[in-house]
């Protein structure tokens, strides 16, 4: 995902706004985690994003840390987490040298891997960072029959002296979805839009579950996490344990 500076500085808003508790996925996730292993006591948060996330699991964790390729997002979860490691790397080939009791990919973000094989090494990579019995936590994009073609979504907020809207439009091209994401933002010195276009990958079920066996790891689908207002941000969380 491009995620710009501005987009960056905006994304965590725009959300919080909408309802999007950090806090309590952060806690719905955890409770996987230590369902399956209840001694974990490190995480890594890969995508970690603006570390929203990541600084509920720092509270739940002695040890945590992320990896963020974006530099405006990874800039902003660096300033709000002094002391924890937070990794410029790609997800599919990134090495940090040490394994994790738990590894975590939220938000969608491993459905921006563009083909089969490029999710398997992201779930690969993931996986080689879990400890044995170690617990690896997989937000998808839609699976292929449930993506609705031509979706538009809306919100406005107001942030102190300025407004913003975010208006979403997706649509289907091919195996992949194509989602603009247009943002009005207006405050005293005047109105500027900006345009992002993000491309997601709509894996089948079957194309998750095998990088997961493939990685070695036992896999199941379990409850999504919500959105806003009771809406699923997705199928499910995928949730496997290293063999």
């Amino acid at each position: 995902m491009p995620y710009g500076a501005e987009h960056a500085e905006l994304y965590e808003k725009v959300f919080l706004s909408r309802g999007k508790d950090f806090e309590a996925e952060a806690g719905s996730v955890a409770g996987l985690v230590r369902s399956r292993f209840p001694a974990a006591g490190s995480l890594l948060d890969v995508a970690c994003g603006t570390g929203a996330h990541l600084e509920a699991f720092q509270r739940l964790f002695e040890e945590v840390a992320g990896v963020e390729p974006a530099d405006g997002m990874r800039e902003r979860a660096a300033a709000r987490l002094p002391g924890v490691a937070v990794h410029g790397d790609d997800m599919r080939d990134f090495d940090l040298g040490r394994t994790f009791d738990a590894v975590v990919c939220l938000g969608n973000s491993v459905a921006c891997m563009p083909d089969r094989a490029d999710l398997d090494a992201a779930i690969a990579r993931m996986a080689d960072h879990l400890v044995t019995g170690g617990v690896l936590v997989v937000e998808p994009w839609w699976f292929p029959g449930d993506f609705i073609d031509g979706y538009v979504d809306g919100h406005v907020l107001r942030d102190g002296d300025r407004v913003v809207s975010r208006i979403t439009r997706s649509v289907r091209d091919g195996d992949r979805t194509r989602m603009e994401v247009r943002f009005t933002v207006a405050d005293a010195t005047g109105i500027r839009d900006f345009t992002e276009e993000l491309t997601v990958t709509l894996f089948e079920r079957e194309d998750y579950v095998a990088a997961f066996e493939r990685a070695g790891c036992a896999v199941e689908l379990v409850a999504p996490l919500r959105l806003d207002a009771g809406r699923p941000n997705g199928p499910g969380l995928f949730t496997g344990v290293r063999k």
